[in-house]
């Protein structure tokens, strides 16, 4: 870790709200459907982290048909499933609320679009926080792994990227970090995950940690 950190970068789903069961139960809804049967750990496993872009290359390789709209049809799903509830991530509040009385500038960039953002960190009082810090990898037009999103939101806070620490969940979230030369912390609640661990990131099962590993 950088002793003297200037810029804290979350991801979103899985990160600031328990989103990412929910995204990934109505993808395996959506692919048993089609005739392709996994299951919520697996689904999870092959998905995490990826983009739609990603996860219908994926789709499309293991011989399902879907057709031009399946990416907005999976979205209207999922927002339908969003909108009635999602708790955030154990920790979180609190842990956003101590950053901002320190003054510690933090941000969140997502491989999601801006309106999903809206609508889970709204749901939980978490939007105030990211008034002048909400990134999407569709605006930015750069995806995790690359590292271009996490550069986008450096270069906004006028920090280097050296000096900024990224908050992920996923190995594309932490090899974005990687590439973007930026330290990492992976939030891993079920124990250390050696996927994480091998983008550098170092692994820790709760928010209360975070403020301790930054130094503050």
């Amino acid at each position: 870790m950088i002793a003297s950190p200037e810029l804290v970068i979350f991801d979103c789903d899985g990160v600031l709200v328990d989103s990412e069961v929910i995204f990934n139960q109505v993808l395996s809804d959506d692919l048993a459907e089609r005739g392709l049967s996994l299951n919520l750990e697996q689904t999870m496993g092959l998905f995490v982290g990826g983009s739609m872009e990603s996860v219908e290359a994926e789709v499309k390789e293991r011989g399902v048909e879907i057709d031009e709209n399946w990416i907005e049809t999976i979205y209207a799903k999922v927002m339908t499933r969003l909108d009635a509830g999602v708790d955030p991530v154990d920790g979180i509040p609190e842990l956003l609320s101590n950053l901002t009385k320190v003054g510690m500038p933090f941000c969140v960039a997502s491989n999601g679009p801006v309106h999903k953002m809206n609508l889970t960190l709204g749901q939980n009082e978490l939007l105030r926080y990211f008034e002048k810090g909400l990134f999407s990898a569709y605006e930015v037009g750069s995806w995790k792994p690359e590292p271009g999103l996490f550069l986008h939101a450096a270069e906004q806070f006028s920090t280097h990227p050296e000096k900024c620490i990224v908050i992920e969940d996923s190995h594309n979230g932490t090899l974005a970090a990687q590439n973007a030369s930026m330290a990492c912390l992976g939030y891993a609640p079920h124990g250390p995950d050696a996927k994480l661990e091998a983008n550098g990131a170092k692994c820790f099962a709760h928010m209360d940690e975070v403020m301790g590993l930054l130094g503050l």
